[in-house]
């Protein structure tokens, strides 16, 4: 699939493309898509300059975004493995152009579809505000706050470690109210910057993969970077992107879960890679998941704030299905599971509502669910075979190095969840 991407409106290319998406506007023709309109106003009502390379990779991340949304798996030739030529408009090509092979590994890595790029003139950059009028932002660090538990631990640990981060958000409906009020916790010491990228495109795939959803995240996170004091100074400004280890290394459960069942939105390989791209791009931003080495349960544990972390804890999301469920926990998915056996290890009461609480019933919404016995089977088959038959090759990569800590990691994320399961004597 053909996608052009830019922000100037008309239908005239030699580009011969499948859609067309328009950037940071709307697009006048129903063929065609459009994305972003809303982050360059919120960037102007801020009155904030990001580094025209911000705006390029936002570009860039819009665009994959788009794809995401609107290839589909289905049409492709196996089923599953998308192929995407992208055209994306930026305001350096030369160097984007420089860095495609990088991106379309780090993508492919990302969302295990083969992606081709050209980089070609146009890119978008508001007219850049008076020195006079656009502000600084003083603090010193950047959070993205999903309105998951992770990221609540997350700014809660940030600001009790005396830093004083900036937090940045993609609206999410039944998130966008939560993130505010994790956000208000802090105020007026924690600014709160929430991004809406308002997308529309013909032909959608249902339901959207959003497998490259967390490359607009890090884009934002990065956009707003530019924008510190420190990043003004030539300082390097870190961004938090806070996930538990075991999530973030995902490893699928049996061999039949390797598809879209095993996301890799924070693994370690994908962030280091795409550390490589911004470092390249001289964008002076270090991307850091200080919990890389942690289960969910022990986040909590060592939560630095356990006040706070108990009052606001049942509070935070986690359920993958729960846009599909009304907004709220199934209770039965994978990240639900991890968030139950989380909560029995930090041996607190749990207080969100799930849908499907009582995994003792055997039946086919229960005990019996596919995520559910996908966990029991991964247990059992760590406890028959040991971990490191059970994981295979899925750490087998120079690019991380010693792996023992992502092991241990993994091990005592599946002792979180033996334990959980074993209350319910499904294990």
């Amino acid at each position: 699939m053909k996608i052009y991407c830019t922000p100037q409106k008309g239908s005239e290319n030699n580009y011969n493309q499948d859609l067309k998406v328009v950037l940071f506007g709307k697009a006048d023709n129903r063929a065609e898509g459009y994305i972003g309109e809303q982050i360059w106003q919120k960037v102007i009502a801020e009155k904030i300059n990001p580094s025209s390379k911000a705006w390029d990779l936002l570009s860039i991340a819009l665009s994959v975004i788009s794809a995401d949304y609107a290839g589909h798996r289905k049409k492709s030739h196996d089923g599953w493995t998308r192929e995407f030529e992208m055209v994306v408009a930026v305001i350096d090509k030369d160097f984007w152009n420089g860095q495609a092979f990088l991106l379309s590994k780090l993508l492919g890595f990302l969302t295990s579809d083969r992606w081709h790029f050209t980089f070609v003139d146009g890119g978008f950059q508001p007219k850049a505000p008076k020195s006079s009028e656009f502000k600084v932002i003083e603090n010193d660090c950047v959070v993205l706050l999903s309105g998951g538990l992770d990221s609540l631990i997350g700014i809660i640990d940030l600001v009790a470690q005396e830093h004083n981060p900036v937090a940045v958000s993609q609206l999410v409906p039944g998130d966008a109210e939560k993130q505010r009020d994790f956000a208000k916790i802090f105020n007026p010491n924690v600014p709160h910057i929430q991004f809406n990228h308002n997308k529309k495109f013909p032909d959608s795939e249902t339901p959207s993969s959003q497998r490259a959803r967390s490359i607009i995240f890090l884009a934002y996170g990065i956009l707003i970077a530019t924008c510190l004091k420190n990043y003004k100074e030539r300082k390097t400004v870190t961004l938090y992107m806070c996930e538990n280890g075991y999530i973030s290394l995902n490893p699928p459960l049996t061999g039949m879960r390797i598809g879209s069942l095993s996301t890799r939105t924070t693994h370690p390989i994908y962030l280091l890679m795409f550390q490589e791209l911004i470092s390249n791009a001289g964008l002076n931003v270090t991307i850091e998941n200080p919990y890389k080495d942690k289960t969910k349960g022990q986040m909590l544990i060592n939560c630095k704030n356990q006040a706070l972390i108990k009052q606001y804890a049942h509070k935070s999301t986690s359920c993958g299905r729960f846009k599909r469920h009304g907004h709220k926990h199934c209770g039965r998915c994978v990240p639900c599971l991890v968030r139950r056996a989380a909560f029995k290890a930090w041996r607190e009461i749990d207080q969100t509502n799930y849908i499907y609480d009582d995994l003792s019933i055997d039946t086919p919404n229960y005990a019996q669910y596919d995520d559910v016995k996908s966990i029991a089977i991964a247990i059992k088959e760590v406890e028959n075979n040991g971990l490191d038959k059970w994981l295979g090759a899925q750490l087998n990569s120079a690019i991380l190095g010693d792996t023992s800590t992502y092991k241990k990691t993994i091990q005592i994320g599946v002792a979180e969840l033996k334990k959980f399961l074993q209350g319910y004597n499904i294990v």
